[in-house]
């Protein structure tokens, strides 16, 4: 594995020091500029990457990949989270399918049941021919993100009902 150089400023050294001493920030902020001061070869050759893995309790691979990122990108990018790219193909359900499930939950359940549950909403719409194969979860997100009536003000498929109070008085 190719071992990247981290050589700090003076001024870039006394932020990171500042931020560190601070404790004020995101602990995954703190670990990554407490990396590139242990792992800084200007105050001499600057600790080896076992030695920062023991001191801080950070693994491998994240010792490697902040120095990458300071060498490359810039201090900046070696101590901010990369926030995680959009998976549009993480999406199971979309569109018409969605449509159908949110109507699918607003009909009235099965006999014997006195509302819709999770799985029987999964496995009905296997049985329709909606979906091949479909978890609870994805089912419970989708139901989650939609607003059955544009008359409600929460949302979700299932509106809230009134919960009594102790005093007798219904609230909702």
């Amino acid at each position: 594995m190719e071992k990247f150089r981290v050589t700090l400023e003076a001024d870039e050294r006394a932020a990171l020091e500042k931020l560190v001493s601070a404790g004020k920030a995101a602990s995954r902020k703190l670990t990554h500029a407490r990396i590139l001061l242990l792992a800084d070869a200007t105050q001499g050759e600057g600790r080896s990457d076992e030695d920062i893995v023991s001191a801080l309790g950070a693994g491998w691979n994240t010792v490697a990949r902040v120095r990458k990122r300071f060498v490359t990108e810039g201090l900046p990018a070696a101590i901010d989270h990369r926030p995680q790219p959009a998976r549009p193909e993480k999406i199971k359900i979309k569109g018409d399918v969605e449509q159908k499930l949110v109507k699918l939950a607003c009909t009235d359940p099965p006999l014997g049941r006195c509302h819709w549950t999770l799985p029987m909403l999964a496995d009905e719409m296997v049985v329709l021919g909606l979906v091949q194969a479909i978890s609870t979860e994805t089912v419970r997100q989708a139901l989650e993100k939609t607003t059955s009536s544009p008359g409600l003000s929460s949302h979700g498929a299932s509106p809230r009902r009134p919960m009594p109070t102790s005093f007798g008085i219904w609230r909702t």
